[in-house]
């Protein structure tokens, strides 16, 4: 037996600590560990990189990330009653586990991170998506992540890996799909959960590529996916109005109808109409 097997059921540790989950947080703490275990094994081989974790709450799935080799976990958590649970864990495996009290979307992880590094996370509902879209946009690519395991309500989950034409299909599905390989490994009832959510769970597992899939300037299609989808049932003539006064001729000369609308449109596409406009604007 390992010291973390050795620590207490993570049930005990909510109790002894009063760690109620709050609605506030977007908390929903995942208390079994064999579903831990599974979401830690689902990052990939771990015994050479440094994980990021975001929003550990009780540490279950730190846990997990440790049981399975991770060299070193930096576990960031906003809610300070679970900083004492956390620091069991980190007594049970001295020098790899840091802990960081603080928002996620504040702190900069990387002073304490050492390449190669994956983030694996039952990320809070509330911040889950914010978060989600800063990896997936840095400034440079690639980033500073090889790969994303991460817990999403089902619905969000489904709309990163949609494909075009589908109803869940959208900007977050190309600004994931443009430079990451994306695929959900896992389904998670409510009842796995306490308290239980109203809907269920799944984990996505975002590979990050060399480089993106079709050349475009990450400013411009940012831009332009955000625009087309901001009103989905528009023509895009009209929903892209805004972007350039020769947005129709762009349009055709990237080989989508004007008349289309966004969610019909693939990734493929929406980089060469990113290139063409960006092109527009130079002459």
């Amino acid at each position: 037996m390992t010291r973390i097997d050795a620590l207490p059921p993570l049930r005990e540790v909510i109790a002894r600590h009063d760690l109620r989950a709050k609605k506030q947080l977007g908390q929903n703490f995942l208390l079994d560990l064999n579903l831990t275990a599974r979401i830690a094994r689902a990052a990939g081989d771990l015994t050479q990189c440094d994980v990021l974790e975001i929003g550990p709450g009780p540490g279950g799935l730190t846990r997990g990330l440790l049981a399975e080799g991770a060299r070193h976990v930096l576990a960031i958590e906003k809610d300070a009653r679970a900083i004492p649970a956390l620091q069991e864990i980190a007594d049970a495996c001295p020098g790899r586990l840091t802990i960081i009290h603080g928002d996620a979307l504040d702190v900069d992880p990387l002073a304490h991170l050492t390449p190669p590094v994956r983030i694996a996370a039952n990320l809070p509902y509330n911040v889950g998506t914010e978060l989600l879209i800063r990896w997936l946009t840095p400034p440079q690519w690639p980033p500073f992540w090889q790969s994303l395991t991460l817990m999403f309500q089902k619905e969000v989950a489904q709309r990163i890996v949609a494909k075009p034409g589908s109803k869940a299909y959208g900007r977050l599905a190309l600004l994931a799909q443009w430079r990451c390989d994306a695929q959900i490994v896992l389904t998670l009832p409510p009842q796995a959960f306490v308290p239980a959510p109203k809907v269920e769970s799944a984990v996505v597992q975002l590979t990050a590529l060399p480089g993106p899939r079709f050349p475009a300037d990450p400013a411009v299609l940012s831009e332009l996916t955000a625009a087309a989808f901001n009103q989905r049932r528009k023509m895009l003539r009209a929903a892209l109005r805004g972007v350039h006064p020769e947005i129709e001729a762009l349009l055709t000369a990237s080989g989508i109808p004007p008349t289309a609308r966004a969610e019909e449109i693939g990734l493929e596409a929406f980089c060469t109409l990113a290139r063409n406009l960006a092109e527009a604007r130079r002459t």
